[in-house]
């Protein structure tokens, strides 16, 4: 028996689904871990000690350990927003105005939020724009990162039964 694709994902976040001024606080947090900041430092050929050299903060003004990687931060905190803002996306149209607040750590958690800014059509019958406001917060609920995204949604009209 084939599964549709709408019986694997979420019935409540289609393009219609969403308000301007709706804020999410997304269910799932995700500790960072050595080995999230280490490898994608690595892979993307960042150079910056304080990501991977622990001996080499010990007379640093500004970290006593090291010091996650902003794009680790970046991709944790819109992975952990996925679930309820991208599980409908056809297409990720833009990610702009992104700040990195403080510093995370390898131990630290993090959760996500997620405000609903503006909702327009595509030039397509069967998908939405939808732009969303970020955050990103760590276990002592202060803020990390901030930004906005910008997606295509599939209109539950178009692709439910699919």
């Amino acid at each position: 028996m084939a599964l549709k694709t709408s019986e694997l994902t979420g019935a409540d976040n289609y393009f219609e689904d969403f308000e301007v001024g709706a804020v999410f606080r997304h269910a799932r947090g995700k500790t960072v871990e050595a080995i999230d900041n280490v490898q994608i430092t690595n892979l993307v050929l960042n150079t910056a000690q304080a990501h991977f050299n622990e001996d080499s903060l010990r007379d640093n003004p500004m970290f006593d350990q090291r010091v996650s990687f902003g794009g680790v931060t970046i991709a944790l905190v819109v992975g952990l927003a996925m679930q309820d803002t991208g599980e409908q996306a056809l297409a990720e149209l833009g990610l702009d105005k992104i700040r990195l607040k403080a510093p995370v750590f390898h131990g630290d958690s993090l959760y996500a939020y997620s405000q609903v800014l503006a909702l327009d059509d595509a030039e397509r019958d069967d998908a939405g724009i939808v732009s969303f406001h970020h955050w990103g917060v760590n276990q002592d609920d202060v803020v990390v990162f901030e930004g906005d995204r910008r997606v295509l949604l599939k209109r539950r009209s178009h692709w439910a039964g699919r």
